[in-house]
């Protein structure tokens, strides 16, 4: 990593500030003192080394578990908020997205992760508007993860 004293530096500042707010039980903290902030301190800490200190590949993981962390709070307080897979999928695709922006690489990745939780998210809606339930495609729509694992495979196998 880049400047390596911005990482440890907001991993400290995150562990001390909530630390301090559990040890004084200040009733706006109540909620937060749980797993999920810790994923959201550690995700500030690769976002902050991502941008700050131009570590463009710290984005990636800093997206993913500053995003799984209020994910996992936000489905707390929030019943619109949706618990599915195609959130967590969704949330990896905006961190591929956002790593993009500074590299120039994994946009098809993103993309891919993209239709994918969408598909995961709006699943009944799409299959209600398409009519597949009633066709012979939804054969495809049973089978399709299979197609992920085989082109993943596909992937790892195939010389560069």
């Amino acid at each position: 990593m880049k400047n390596q004293r911005i990482f440890p530096a907001i991993i400290l500042l995150g562990f001390g500030l909530f630390f301090f707010l559990q040890q004084n039980q200040y009733s706006f903290f109540q909620g937060f003192d749980t797993w999920p902030t810790f994923l959201i301190i550690v995700g500030i800490a690769y976002l902050f080394q991502g941008y700050v200190a131009k570590d463009y590949e710290a984005i990636l993981p800093g997206v993913i578990l500053t995003g799984f962390g209020l994910h996992f709070h936000i489905i707390k307080y929030l019943e619109v908020w949706p618990n599915s897979n195609g959130t967590f999928i969704l949330i990896i695709a905006l961190g591929f997205l956002l790593r993009y922006q500074k590299v120039r690489a994994g946009l098809f990745q993103g993309i891919l992760f993209l239709v994918l939780a969408i598909l995961l998210l709006f699943y009944n809606k799409i299959v209600d508007w398409l009519g597949i339930l009633e066709s012979g495609a939804g054969d495809f729509w049973r089978f399709w993860p299979v197609v992920l694992v085989v082109y993943g495979l596909y992937l790892l196998i195939k010389k560069r």
